[in-house]
């Protein structure tokens, strides 16, 4: 099964060949208008199903981000609003299901050993869920090939086209990286919403205040978010950082030393894998006043309540050479979202306290039960 999870020269190919599109802050701001449609539409369809708190919020963030990482990175629909895309065999709720399969199964499997003498159950279930999103990825891959071959793709503005037109690239490093972004879009992005919206739901004076901002940003509700009025959203920006130091994708960074260090005294030999704690670090008061507060002006300029925080205590998307490579892709569509749900409607909370369950990435541990309620302007 192809994967960009590889080590050495291998990986530095690809990582140095994919990122320009990634990283590239001209290049994620093509994907705005497409990402911001996606919400639209995910902001009427919550009205028309008339979505309450006796929904988990969470299904449906995994489905709003399926259908836009499937518009930005591979000009794909796949209405997974639909009703016929409600069915567990569908397309859209097994390759969701195989993304959880993949990202769960990995942690679990490498605590064990067995799986490594004969195929465990949930080994088998990884290994499906990986042959499933292969699948979908192929799919897509030989459809988009003869599109381009025809040359009838002059407006698609996809990753994907940008990929298929790297000659350094062959099939098996986009089919790949295909099944990754798959891997690593659907839910990472979908737990880390589901945290800043938490967070805002608690917090009446954060979403005044964030409403205020986007009121300004957008005077009618139907106004169309552009890259200007995202570099201008500096509120809902700061909001969404303080949610990833209170609850950031994982626990930590784990790292494989290259060479032997000395760390406060202790010698660790090269080849030990060493992971940061910043969940916990992140929430100490020798670090952060008032840690466990949710408090977005923390991170804002010019603030009464701006701190200096150092740089690597909050590290969501990692540090270095292997950080995330889609990070402000990621949180531009987290942005775009936050700020359509906001300024549609007023967001209350109505479940327990949320704690984070790990299952290689964290999770919301109890369901995300949010009511939503109308603006009127």
């Amino acid at each position: 099964i192809p994967t960009f999870n590889c080590n050495g020269p291998d990986w530095w190919r690809l990582r140095s060949i994919f990122q320009k599109n990634f990283t590239s802050p001209q290049s994620v701001k093509t994907h705005v208008s497409d990402t911001d449609n996606i919400a639209k539409e995910f902001v009427e369809w919550i009205k028309r199903d008339k979505v309450s708190s006796k929904n988990d919020f969470l299904t449906f963030l995994n489905r709003l981000n399926l259908e836009i990482i499937g518009v930005v990175a591979f000009n794909e629909r796949f209405n997974s609003f639909a009703l016929s895309e409600q069915d567990p065999e569908s397309r859209s709720s097994k390759t969701i299901a195989a993304a959880f399969g993949s990202n769960s199964g990995v942690m679990k499997l490498d605590k064990g050993f067995l799986w490594k003498m004969f195929s465990t159950p949930l080994y088998k279930k990884l290994v499906n869920s990986q042959i499933y999103l292969e699948k979908i990825s192929t799919d897509i891959l030989i459809r988009k090939i003869n599109l381009f071959e025809s040359d009838d793709s002059k407006n698609d503005k996809s990753l994907l086209k940008t990929f298929l037109q790297q000659p350094q690239l062959d099939h098996k490093d986009i089919m790949g990286m295909m099944v990754d972004i798959l891997m690593a879009a659907i839910d990472t992005t979908a737990y880390t919403t589901s945290f800043v919206l938490y967070h805002i739901a608690r917090n009446k004076r954060c979403q005044d205040e964030m409403f205020e901002e986007l009121h300004t940003l957008l005077p009618k509700k139907d106004d169309e978010i552009t890259a200007d009025v995202l570099s201008k959203a500096s509120y809902v920006r700061s909001s969404i950082k303080e949610s990833l130091r209170l609850n950031p994708v994982s626990i930590g960074i784990g790292r494989w030393l290259q060479k032997d260090i000395v760390l406060k005294g202790y010698s660790i030999p090269k080849g030990t894998v060493i992971v940061t704690q910043n969940m916990t670090s992140s929430r100490l008061p020798q670090f952060i006043r008032d840690p466990l507060t949710f408090k977005p002006e923390r991170w804002m300029r010019g603030s009464p309540q701006y701190e200096t925080i150092h740089p690597f205590l909050s590290l969501p998307f990692g540090h270095g050479p292997r950080s995330c490579i889609a990070r402000r892709l990621a949180e531009q569509n987290i942005c775009i979202i936050l700020m359509r749900l906001i300024r549609e409607f007023e967001i209350q909370w109505a479940g327990e306290e949320l704690g984070v369950k790990t299952l290689l990435i964290n999770k919301p541990n109890k369901p995300v039960s949010l009511n939503f309620i109308p603006r009127s302007s």
